[in-house]
């Protein structure tokens, strides 16, 4: 057992943070070797119940839930800042090339290196992640990843058309190579699989019905794609797929919607389309700073959140210009204000700080699981420093609530404020 003692912030089911000026932070190790939350709350209170066990003191230190980034491409670290038109020509010059070197398993194994550095150097704990359609890049992934002992999830990606040499991949073995891979990596430690189609237009139906039929078989699996991103793939979509209702609906036709299913973007969703991933419990990853970045368009925050959507955030690097989820939640601050149907509605702090832990560990079917430093959840927790930087100590010392503290992190905050990273 161990307690940690500071500012502590922790949320409940329900997405209400909870805060304590003076907390203590107390987590035991099970019997698989993961440390979880014993107890939390002030420390005044916790203190006299835990007299034994030994105390961490950080003062004029926050500690807070690891951060979880809801869908990031590990193998696109070295093209953030890419310039480009939009997101296919970008596809285009950048990625593919970028992602054909993952090919080379030493090659793939030294960006997972830094990607993770990444990660952890900006408080992110867990990640739903791409890698590319090598099987060399998933395993170099889930190979890290184990290192680290961090809770993450990935996949191979599946694109077996419309994909140039180097990228593409063949349908059969594509499907083999992912089945391999669930059986070696899937509920290793903290590790899961993300079966992985890259998005409907790169996939055959062939290619999508298999994996559709792999997450049947593997329930507990998790689907990752993309869907509705820009407007010139939404008009391809409905090209390639004149049968479907949506370019959401196409994922359906193959069953590839279900708890556990979690697609980036959905900007350009209409009502049917949220009522279906309602229905479905399927997730959407919110990737403001890449939807910015590219000219993709704006998440309907409001929509979402009237018909049920589960949704969090994500950095969507390298179409996303940072790991850091201040900048991530600063971008959907923006988002919130300027990009909704009915113009006005402003994401407070707490609720921005909320979808990039404990909604996101829900939408991901994590909930209970991590994101809340709730007793019973895995302890991943950042330490943070409100007074990393001169201009961040001097607005914080005036916060006068809660929402004025974590909306100066958000705005003034980066990697600099993540002093440390606990992992359970």
């Amino acid at each position: 057992m161990q307690a940690y003692r500071a500012q502590l912030l922790r949320f409940d089911a329900q997405g209400q943070a909870l805060y304590d000026s003076d907390g203590l932070l107390v987590v035991d190790g099970d019997a698989s070797g993961v440390r979880r939350v014993l107890d939390a709350g002030p420390y005044r209170t916790l203190a006299g119940r835990h007299p034994q066990v030994p105390i961490t003191h950080w003062p004029e230190r926050i500690i807070a839930p690891g951060f979880i980034d809801m869908h990031v491409h590990y193998a696109q670290t070295d093209i953030i800042g890419a310039p480009a038109a939009g997101l296919l020509p970008w596809l285009e010059n950048y990625t593919f090339p970028a992602e054909a070197r993952f090919v080379d398993s030493q090659y793939a194994a030294e960006v997972a290196g830094v990607f993770f550095d990444e990660l952890l150097r900006n408080g992110v704990t867990t990640a739903l992640v791409f890698p590319t359609s090598h099987p060399a890049s998933a395993d170099a992934f889930f190979a890290r990843a184990e290192h680290h002992g961090l809770r993450m999830i990935g996949g191979k990606v599946l694109q077996d058309r419309h994909s140039p040499d180097g990228v593409r991949d063949e349908t059969e073995q594509s499907l083999i190579d992912t089945e391999a891979l669930i059986r070696r990596w899937h509920g290793k430690g903290r590790l899961g699989y993300a079966i992985t189609p890259r998005f409907a237009p790169t996939s055959s139906e062939a290619q999508l019905r298999g994996a559709g039929e792999l997450a049947a078989k593997y329930p507990d699996t998790w689907i990752h794609s993309h869907v509705a991103e820009n407007r010139d793939e939404v008009t391809w979509v409905r090209e390639l797929y004149p049968n479907s209702r949506s370019y959401l609906g196409v994922y359906q036709d193959f069953g590839l919607m279900r708890r556990r299913a979690v697609y980036a973007h959905c900007i350009h969703l209409d009502d049917a389309d949220r009522r279906l991933m309602h229905d479905t419990q399927t997730a959407a990853a919110v990737s403001p700073t890449s939807n910015l970045f590219l000219g993709s368009g704006f998440f309907d925050f409001e929509a979402a959140m009237a018909r049920g959507v589960p949704h969090g955030l994500a950095s969507d690097v390298g179409g996303g210009t940072s790991f850091c989820p201040f900048h991530t939640m600063l971008a959907a601050y923006y988002v919130g204000r300027e990009g909704q149907s009915k113009p006005g509605l402003s994401l407070s702090p707490a609720q921005l700080w909320w979808l990039h832990t404990g909604a996101a560990a829900r939408a991901l079917g994590l909930e209970g699981v991590i994101g809340t430093l709730q007793p019973g959840t895995e302890a991943d927790f950042v330490v943070i420093n409100p007074k990393a930087t001169p201009l961040l100590a001097r607005k914080t010392a005036r916060a006068q609530n809660l929402d004025e503290l974590l909306f100066s992190l958000i705005v003034l905050g980066d990697d600099r404020a993540i002093e440390s990273v606990v992992i359970a």
